[in-house]
């Protein structure tokens, strides 16, 4: 009979340790989908159509800079939120170049109350409610502005870092990988983490940069997902085909 004393990995955890486990994937990988669709109805709406592209994150960052936010906007990932004529009205008040607040208090305002006040007068850094909160984006479109990149870049930095440091140390008790593969699998998603981030501050400078958006994104979700569907493949699956390891993953053996 084999020492079940020595199984420290995935395979040879109790049930308990892998229903804790399985638990935080599941919750994990359904919160990263949800982001992918908020990133899809938000920055993937900035050109107006469905999906991500180069052009959505330079409009996001950068800006299209041919028109204003507000225009840019309403053609974008809010033009479902008002009607074809509401639309018409307010960016021809934008195109005017005066943004006339008595036209605002007596045309805008009520579209905007209508349509935009029930989440906007909620959001912090984005209310719609007074005028010269929306004439701010009657200017030219320079996508998002420093003092947002830094509030979200940090967010981000701690939030997803924290979600990529459990993934990884379920991970970490994974067996049958070479040593190296694994700690690469592992250190991916910061690395690409951060280059996500580095890059909507230079997409912000340089529009050509917005690629590395897209790598970045890609690289850590990809990471991330082969991680967790190796876990559960490896705590669920492996028992049942009778494959255990007596691997300790804390410590590295070097070949012979």
């Amino acid at each position: 009979m084999k020492d079940s004393s020595n199984k420290l990995n995935l395979p040879g955890f109790s049930v308990s340790v892998k229903a804790l486990f399985t638990g935080y994937i599941m919750v994990v990988g359904i919160g990263l989908m949800m982001a992918g669709l908020q990133v899809m109805l938000t920055h993937g709406m900035a050109d107006g159509k469905f999906g991500i592209s180069v052009d959505d994150i330079v409009y996001s960052y950068y800006g299209n800079r041919s028109g204003s936010k507000l225009e840019s906007k309403l053609n974008g990932s809010m033009a479902d939120k008002a009607s074809a004529e509401e639309k018409f009205i307010i960016i021809d008040w934008v195109q005017e170049g005066s943004a006339d607040k008595e036209v605002w208090q007596e045309t805008i305002k009520p579209i905007i109350d209508k349509n935009c006040i029930m989440c906007h007068a909620h959001m912090h850094g984005m209310e719609l409610g007074e005028y010269e909160q929306l004439a701010a984006y009657a200017e030219v479109d320079e996508g998002a502005s420093v003092s947002n990149l830094a509030k979200v870049s940090h967010i981000h930095l701690f939030g997803i870092s924290f979600i990529f440091f459990f993934v990884g140390l379920i991970f970490v008790f994974a067996v049958g990988f070479n040593r190296w593969i694994k700690a690469t699998i592992i250190i991916v998603p910061f690395v690409f983490l951060i280059i996500d981030i580095t890059a909507w501050w230079l997409t912000k400078i340089n529009p050509g940069f917005a690629w590395f958006v897209i790598i970045g994104g890609m690289g850590y979700s990809l990471a991330a997902a082969i991680m967790l569907l190796t876990s559960l493949y490896q705590m669920w699956i492996m028992p049942l085909r009778n494959k255990e390891s007596n691997e300790n993953v804390f410590i590295d053996i070097p070949k012979n």
